[in-house]
C-alpha cells in the first residue's frame, strides 16, 4: 500500500546524525549541509517508487549542486526481511546509478524515526539554517516515470529554498512504499 508524506512543517530543524556511507566514510549532517540548502533523501534499493526516479533525483541533485544546495540519501529499511535494501546492495545501488551524494545505512532506524520519514521517496529540504522548507514529491511520477517535460517539483522548490531561503506554500505529498520498519 502506497504511502504519502505529511504536510511540511516549516522551520522545522533538521535533526543531527552520524551514519555510515557506501563508500566506507561516516557522514554527519553538519558536514553535509549546503551554503543554501541541503536536501535529506530516504530511499531503499528495491521500492517501485524509487527505481522509477532515481535518474532522475541524480539528475536533481547535480543541478542543484549549482545553486548551492548539497543531498544526502539514507536507507533505513529492515534489510534482514529486505535483503535487496542491504548495505552490500546499496552500494551497488548507488554505483549503478552513479550517485554523486552521500548514500547512508540508518541501521538503527533511529535517523528515520528522528525525521518521522514516511515513505520511500521522502524528501526533506531544509535552507542554509537547516530548517525545513520542502515536504513534497519529486514529480508527478508514481511507480512509473512521468513524462519527461512534467514539472520538477523539487527541483523547483529547492531552487527557490536556495534563493530565497523559503519553499513554496503549495506542496504535494511524496509518495512511496513505506519505511520497512523493524519489528519491534
Amino acid at each position: 500500500m502506497a504511502e504519502e508524506t505529511p504536510i511540511c512543517n516549516f522551520g522545522w530543524n533538521a535533526p543531527p546524525f552520524t551514519l555510515p556511507g557506501v563508500d566506507g566514510n561516516a557522514y554527519r549532517l553538519a558536514d553535509l549541509s549546503g551554503p543554501n540548502g541541503t536536501l535529506v533523501m530516504f530511499i531503499c534499493n528495491h521500492c517501485p517508487y524509487v527505481k522509477a526516479v532515481i535518474d532522475r533525483v541524480v539528475r536533481d541533485v547535480n543541478e542543484l549542486r549549482g545553486f548551492g544546495v548539497s543531498a544526502v540519501a539514507i536507507s533505513s529499511n529492515d534489510a534482514e526481511h529486505y535483503p535487496d535494501d542491504s548495505f552490500a546492495n546499496m552500494k551497488r545501488f548507488a554505483e549503478v546509478h552513479a550517485f554523486t551524494f552521500p548514500y547512508l545505512y540508518d541501521e538503527s532506524q533511529d535517523i528515520a524515526r528522528a525525521y518521522d520519514a514516511a515513505c520511500t521517496p521522502d524528501f526533506f529540504g531544509f535552507n542554509a539554517d537547516l530548517e525545513l522548507q520542502y515536504r513534497g514529491r519529486l514529480d508527478a511520477s508514481r511507480k512509473e516515470a512521468a513524462s519527461p517535460d512534467v514539472r520538477r517539483d523539487l527541483f523547483e522548490a529547492m531552487k527557490l529554498v536556495a534563493e530565497s531561503g523559503h519553499g513554496p506554500k503549495e506542496q504535494i505529498p511524496s509518495m512511496g512504499c513505506s519505511i520497512k520498519w523493524k519489528a519491534a
